[in-house]
């Protein structure tokens, strides 16, 4: 069993929160969010909030905050082979309440379908509130192109 090893991130100001499945090795290691290179979520949101893609740990949390974007994990711990969201088993979910509580999240999106199945399966009865599903950004979703993935996830900027 691999328990989530880092915190969500969020502020008081947070308006939206965006739900991954589950941190892929590469996120794990650095303790931060879409942490694999090739993950597409850092450009394709710097795309939609017309700015600079940012580099580091800082710059990251610095878009997010001046954005209003929280974001946070379906899964709290799981049995999973690798970064494979196919392999995962034995799914414990993370509470959502203290963010709901703290925030003013005003939508909740999931990035892709394994988020999405997580979220409808486990979380949604627990807050009552529903999540607007996202094509993944994730090298895995490779019929998705950057471009593809910037229109759709554009929707972000309605709330």
């Amino acid at each position: 069993m691999i328990d989530h090893p880092f915190l969500p991130l969020y502020n008081k100001d947070s308006k939206i929160l965006i739900l991954g499945s589950f941190p892929s090795v590469k996120s794990r290691e650095q303790m931060f969010f879409y942490g694999h290179p090739q993950n597409r979520f850092w450009k394709v949101i710097s795309s939609v909030l017309e700015c600079e893609a940012p580099e580091t740990i800082e710059e990251k949390k610095k878009l997010l905050f001046e954005n209003g974007i929280a974001l946070w994990d379906v899964i709290a711990s799981c049995e999973i082979t690798g970064s494979s969201d196919s392999s995962i088993r034995d799914v414990k979910v993370n509470d959502l309440t203290k963010i709901l509580k703290e925030a003013d999240i005003r939508q909740i999106y999931v990035n892709g379908k394994t988020a999405e199945k997580y979220f409808k399966k486990y979380t949604k009865s627990q807050i009552n509130r529903d999540a607007i599903c996202l094509p993944s950004t994730s090298p895995a979703n490779a019929a998705w192109s950057v471009e593809r993935l910037v229109e759709k996830w554009k929707v972000i900027k309605d709330n």
